[in-house]
This record gives C-alpha cells, structure tokens and sequence, in this order.
C-alpha cells in the first residue's frame, strides 16, 4: 500500500511526533520509486539513554542514490548545564522530535540533497520548530537550481509572505563554510526556532512544517527523475569526491543537528549517516579557468538570487 501524509488530531507532542513517523514512512517510498532500482530502505530501531529512541533507514547502493538515510527520533531528557548553554536552550531539560534526510547519489550529475524538519519543548514550557532543505549539485545546474526554489517559494508562500526571503537568506548563511568562503550548494531555506504563539500558533506553524517536508520529497523525487540518465566521466566523478569532502567538513564542524545529536548522547551511526561514502581531500586543487569546476565554484556564494538566475 502507498503510504499517505494525513492530519492527525491529538494533542500537540503526540501530534507531531505522530506525523513525523507517518513522514518518514512516506519518504522512503517516494525516494525508493524515485531511484527506480527495487532497493528499499534497511530500518535500523535504537533507544535514547534519556528516554525514547528512533527508527534510521538507510538505502544504499540503489540505481540513483549510492546512499541515502531518512532518520526519525523522538527522544527526551536532560543535557548539562553547560551543553544546554551552547545550544541556547532555556532550559537542560527536553523534548525533541524530527526527521533527518541526506541523499548522495552515485552520480556527479544527480546533486546531493538534505532534509530536515524538527519540533522541540524545553523544560520550561517554550515549544518550537525548525527546519529545512537545501541542495547541493556537483556541477551547478542554473535553470534546476531556479526550478528548485520555485517550488519552495511557493510552499513559503502559502503560508506566510515573508518566509522565502527571510529563510532564504538564513540558509545562504547556515550553509556556508567560513574556512572556505564558499556556500555548501545552491541553498534553499532554513529557519529554526519559530515559536509557538510568538511567530504563530501551533497548528500554522505546524502545517508549514509539513509543507516543507512535502515539497522536499516531490522536488527532489523530480530531480533524481531527470538527471539519473545523464552520462558522466571519471573526471567528473573525481570532482563529485572533493564536493562530498566539502559536504562532510560542514556536517562535522558546522551543522547544529550533528552537535545537538553528540551533545545529547544520541546514537552514533545515526547521527553521522550523513556522511558520504566516499569524499577526498587534495591539496590546493584550483579548478581550470573556463571549466566546468570552475564555473560550478563560482556559483558557491551568498546572496544568489536564483529565482531571477
């Protein structure tokens, strides 16, 4: 049976967590017809020493993704004092719920995409969600990129005017690598901490948290569609190794869920399953003036306008 995306109407922790596991089950089918090669997703049950626990799928070694994870966690408790300061928590004490998605594909011509949709309660009674998408070509596809944030403008717009411009911008600056001036890809949106009564009520919030989801799943589904085809050499495998490196030094030093994960004794595996299979490091590589590297690497900044591109 195709799993559905249907509301649910219990109370608001059990609400999302509920969504959240019938959205994971939805993803992995529409990344597993989309890869097309009748691999399905391993599932991978682990419990949080705090309280609750999670469900991490893995496929690998599909037509089209070489490896891909969708994880679900719901998991509770109390980080130290000092933990909760660094991850601005109000409160050591929490609750927190989400899906994870990194897809790598096995070729340079299909971009390597990330999803994350989140809600969290502290202690104290503050409730939040965060989230977002990006993607992230191995050699930039303009006239894609453009198709890519279309679709996510028009999920921010029916849900408030303001959201593409505002978490375009965050993303622009959450997905950059300082050490190297440059962006992990060609961006999408991110936003964390909207605030349940301060920046909408629960059930606004909520279904723009679906949204996101939803248009992640149907967008790259069509991207993972019409470039699994497009022929490519080793060379531009080489480059695809160095871009995963990129990708891996920003989820090691960078990405607030990775060190949310680690910081509250969350499994391991799980938490590093975005990582690619295999990346490379070379030094001092300077693209070739005119390539198509090149080309690719100077599209890697802050501020695109990619709807105008």
């Amino acid at each position: 049976m195709t799993p559905s995306l249907t509301p649910t109407v219990v109370p608001a922790r059990a609400a999302v967590e509920a969504w959240m596991r019938q959205f994971q089950d939805w993803l992995c089918y529409q990344l597993e017809t989309a890869d097309g090669g009748g691999v399905r997703f391993s599932e991978d049950a682990w419990a949080h020493p705090g309280g609750g626990g999670g469900l991490t799928r893995v496929i690998q070694q599909g037509r089209v993704l070489e490896k891909g994870g969708v994880a679900f966690s719901a998991v509770w408790g109390e980080i130290s004092a000092q933990a909760a300061q660094q991850l601005l928590m109000p409160d050591a004490r929490y609750f927190a719920t989400g899906v994870s998605v990194v897809q790598h594909p096995r070729s340079p011509r299909v971009p390597i995409s990330h999803m994350n949709v989140r809600y969290f309660e502290a202690g104290n009674g503050e409730a939040w969600f965060g989230g977002g998408l990006d993607l992230t070509p191995i050699y930039v596809d303009v006239a894609q990129a453009r198709w890519f944030h279309e679709q996510i403008e028009q999920v921010c717009q029916r849900n408030d005017a303001s959201y593409y411009a505002r978490f375009k911008q965050w993303a622009d600056e959450y997905f950059y690598l300082p050490h190297r001036q440059e962006t992990r890809g060609v961006g999408g949106i991110f936003f964390d901490r909207l605030t349940v009564d301060r920046d909408g009520s629960f059930e606004e919030l909520f279904a723009f948290v679906q949204d996101v989801g939803e248009v992640y799943g149907r967008a790259y589904g069509t991207i993972m569609r019409q470039n699994a085809a497009l022929p490519y050499t080793e060379h531009e495998t080489q480059w695809q190794r160095l871009r995963r490196g990129r990708y891996a030094e920003f989820n090691l030093a960078f990405d607030r869920g990775t060190r949310f994960g680690l910081e509250t004794g969350g499994r391991t595996e799980s938490i590093l399953m975005s990582l690619p299979p295999q990346a490379e490091w070379h030094y001092n590589l300077t693209p070739e003036p005119g390539s198509a590297e090149a080309t690719t690497q100077q599209w890697l900044r802050q501020g695109v306008d990619w709807l105008a591109a």
